[in-house]
């Protein structure tokens, strides 16, 4: 099947019918909007475009962490028809540059505490660069806007004169690269096809409704983050809540209590540190474990456990839903066995991003639940219920391809048109999807951000004295792996303590120049690599 509404037209629609409803607020701050706040914000926008020539179908790039005005320039963006390139505030200045240069960005919105780190020189495709903070432009901006403004809506601005054009679902809408553009560049291009169907989806197995609450934890320039804790509780008239920091323990749980979120999206580290700060330290004591042997008992006091759990998470949420990395095993046996309704995703920014998911109530355990009904999937093995293989999918979801980047394209693509997700898995009789290992090379940090080894590769090479390197997962911490350049150490008179003192300073180097979760904890140095007879590293004898 293929959802088929027109994606704009669900904003229009969402905005007029939700006018005076609220629909951003940074948490811990006074900055609210409602969505009429929020679509008069938009409308200047649209005219400060005008200004600046943009056309539709033209790039505008977006950085900074998640706040109300980084969504409002999102969504206006995206209904005056340009497209929006979310970028992680996370990336190297280099790196952001970069993605600007290929994406072929008109103007660059930035946060006005990373405007300094960028050169503006380097971006030669940019009209302008615009800084803005948690709530507005800069203040020299708006009386030329609010002339404008007041100039086009006389009779003042209401419902009535939202009116989105509703351009054609072929369209692309946001062009996200998963990663920097150094090395291993991919922008994914996704059309307002892609995106409604993940929204319609959401809609019949995520039931949320107008005026719910939802508190934003993941990064917004993420598809996972973007499209359900934003773009969906947006076509529904939810009230977003924009964490903007570190989502502890401690700041989740305070959220969750004062907003009593209807839904909750999460990655596993989020919902595996409050299982072991609320849970382990009851189930860790001796009289628990004796308690759990007795019928009766037992089930008492899981269902204890579970209420407390469900308190602890507002009380009022539908489910809660997990991606972006699969969630320890042990923490989902028990969440399961006292019946907290959780269930877990799968999804790929070039799927926009869901594949599959079922409600907590047809959740099967250790799954990624079923895949959707507008997608497909086979597994590339001869037998896809017992034999592990390449999953494989096709359907509304999934991109028409990376932006400028012909060869990546055809490489994801199988001949017949299927997408090769480089994930390695099963699925059974009713199309639920098992992952048993990962065919890429890519590693996902245990807050389920993408790492693309390759290109931290790149970068340590060019680091003194390293001949070799290869970036390998450790516990959930990154190991650089270096054989030296032991002839150039030799001709320098470099020793090996030297040389040694030289890796910790190019550890300190590297991380400087990579994004947060890209840095390296340590470098080990080993003998030569085992290559291949084209040279490349034998990455499975280090893994």
């Amino acid at each position: 099947m293929k959802y088929s509404q027109n994606f704009i037209s669900l904003y229009t629609k969402s905005f007029r019918s939700c006018f005076d409803c609220p629909a951003l607020s940074n948490y811990g701050t006074d900055v609210r909007f409602t969505y009429g706040e929020m679509a008069k914000e938009i409308a200047k926008l649209h005219l400060l475009f005008e200004e600046y020539g943009v056309g539709q179908g033209e790039k505008i790039a977006l950085i900074g962490k998640n706040n109300a005005y980084w969504c409002i320039i999102f969504m206006a963006s995206i209904t005056y028809g340009a497209v929006i390139v979310p970028i992680l505030q996370d990336f190297s200045p280099a790196d952001v540059q970069n993605i600007v240069n290929h994406s072929g960005a008109t103007l660059l919105f930035v946060s006005d505490s990373m405007q300094k780190s960028l050169d503006g020189k380097q971006m030669t495709s940019l009209k302008a660069t615009i800084p803005f903070s948690d709530k507005s432009l800069p203040e020299n901006l708006y009386p030329a806007l609010d002339k404008k403004f007041a100039a086009k809506y006389p009779d003042g601005f209401t419902g009535k004169n939202i009116n989105y054009p509703e351009l054609p679902n072929e369209n692309p809408i946001i062009l996200n690269y998963t990663s920097g553009t150094t090395g291993f560049s991919k922008g994914v291009l996704l059309t307002g096809s892609n995106l409604v169907g993940n929204l319609a989806f959401a809609h019949q197995e995520m039931p949320i409704k107008k005026g719910d609450n939802l508190v934003s934890l993941l990064p917004l320039a993420h598809a996972y983050g973007c499209g359900f804790e934003f773009l969906f509780p947006m076509k529904e008239g939810c009230h977003v809540i924009l964490l903007g920091k570190t989502p502890s323990p401690k700041i989740l749980l305070s959220a969750f209590s004062e907003y009593k979120p209807a839904l909750i999206i999460a990655v596993p580290l989020i919902l595996e540190k409050i299982y072991k700060r609320m849970i382990v330290p009851v189930i860790g004591k001796k009289s628990f474990a004796l308690a759990l042997k007795i019928p009766l008992l037992n089930q008492l006091l899981y269902s204890a456990i579970r209420k407390r759990l469900v308190k602890a998470f507002g009380g009022q949420f539908i489910q809660v839903i997990i991606g972006g990395a699969p969630l320890n095993a042990e923490v989902e046996e028990f969440l399961l066995k006292i019946k907290f309704p959780i269930s877990v995703g799968y999804g790929m920014t070039e799927c926009s991003p869901l594949i599959s998911f079922s409600l907590y109530t047809k959740y099967i355990p250790l799954s990624c639940g079923k895949i959707l009904p507008n997608m497909e999937v086979r597994i590339n093995s001869p037998d896809p219920y017992n034999v592990v293989g390449e999953i494989q999918v096709k359907g509304q979801n999934v991109m028409p391809g990376y932006y400028n980047n012909a060869e990546a394209t055809q490489n994801v693509f199988t001949d017949d048109g299927w997408l090769k997700t480089g994930d390695l898995g099963t699925i059974d009789k009713d199309n639920n999807v098992f992952i048993r290992g990962r065919l890429k090379d890519m590693i996902l940090s245990p807050t389920g951000q993408n790492i693309y080894p390759e290109e931290i590769e790149a970068k340590l090479n060019n680091l003194p004295y390293i001949n070799d390197s290869l970036v390998v997962d450790r516990n959930g911490k990154l190991i650089a792996l270096v054989h030296p350049d032991y002839d150039a150490a030799k001709e320098n008179n470099v020793s090996t303590d030297d040389l040694r003192k030289i890796m910790d300073a190019n550890t300190v180097t590297l991380n400087e120049m990579v994004a947060s979760y890209e840095k390296i904890a340590e470098i080990q140095l080993t003998e030569a690599f085992e290559k291949t007879p084209k040279k490349s590293i034998k990455r499975y004898l280090y893994k």
